[in-house]
């Protein structure tokens, strides 16, 4: 009888020991929310202070809005999940704000609060094919279950570092990616800069369904255009005259950037 309850005593510790790590290791089901938003922020030298600060402002100013703050109420699970990183060449990239999930105003006003905080920093050339890149792989490490995935893109200057655009643009859209454009166009086109970058954010840079642009031309317009494509994003509720419109009409070359950078280097 010992024998036969040593036996039984020990097949069972074989057991748990077996069991343990698999309960130690097990990870929780992804959270399910309504979209995962990238938020991908330039902040290359040609971005000077006072645009970074405006820029930086633009969303927390946002995120502390009711207007936003109520359309992630009013989603269908009530939440979002949302990442914020910098960027600039395709060495500079940083992940300010990792992964959160707001799901109400406590939640955002906490998000604008560290993005408040954090410091900003600057890093040369301008890789929109990296910071798609990198958005597309924090999307597929968010754990979480979204009802949309979108990459938010802004910035002053078209690519010039890394593999082409559009190469990145597509992988992404592949995948069901969706790629929005803020395009900073508060000085006039010189040296590294294109003109109509608002064109070529449009025909270069945003992919899938809905896909819009919003170009910043004015400082004032920061605040405003930034909660307007965020609200967008996020609830699909602004009307289409909110959505200001590329000026020009002819078509973008989407190696602009590369060739304008080869030619001022005398490459």
């Amino acid at each position: 009888m010992r024998r036969w309850l040593y036996g039984l005593s020990t097949l069972a510790a074989a057991l748990w020991s077996q069991a343990a790590p698999n309960a130690q290791t097990a990870t929780p089901p992804p959270e399910e929310v309504d979209v995962a938003l990238v938020l991908a922020v330039d902040v290359s030298y040609s971005m000077d202070l006072d645009e970074l600060a405006l820029q930086r402002n633009g969303y927390i100013e946002a995120f502390r809005s009711k207007q936003l703050q109520d359309a992630i109420g009013n989603g269908a699970l009530g939440k979002i999940a949302v990442t914020y990183f910098e960027w600039a060449g395709t060495g500079f990239q940083y992940v300010v704000r990792p992964w959160k999930v707001i799901d109400g105003p406590a939640a955002a006003n906490a998000f604008a609060e560290e993005l408040g905080e954090a410091p900003t920093r600057r890093g040369r050339r301008t890789s929109i094919s990296g910071a798609i890149d990198l958005g597309v792989q924090l999307l597929e490490q968010s754990n979480v279950t979204a009802m949309r995935r979108v990459i938010d893109i802004s910035g002053d200057g078209a690519n010039n570092d890394g593999r082409p655009v559009t190469a990145a643009r597509d992988e992404a859209g592949a995948k069901g990616v969706a790629i929005n454009g803020l395009p900073v166009m508060l000085k006039q086109a010189s040296y590294f800069d294109i003109d109509n970058l608002d064109a070529y954010y449009r025909d270069c840079v945003v992919t899938g369904i809905g896909a819009f642009v919003i170009p910043i031309r004015e400082k004032h317009q920061f605040v405003e255009a930034t909660r307007t494509k965020l609200l967008r994003e996020i609830a699909a509720v602004p009307p289409d005259a909110t959505i200001r419109k590329a000026q020009a009409t002819t078509s973008s070359t989407c190696l602009a950037g590369e060739r304008q950078w080869r030619e001022r280097m005398g490459n």
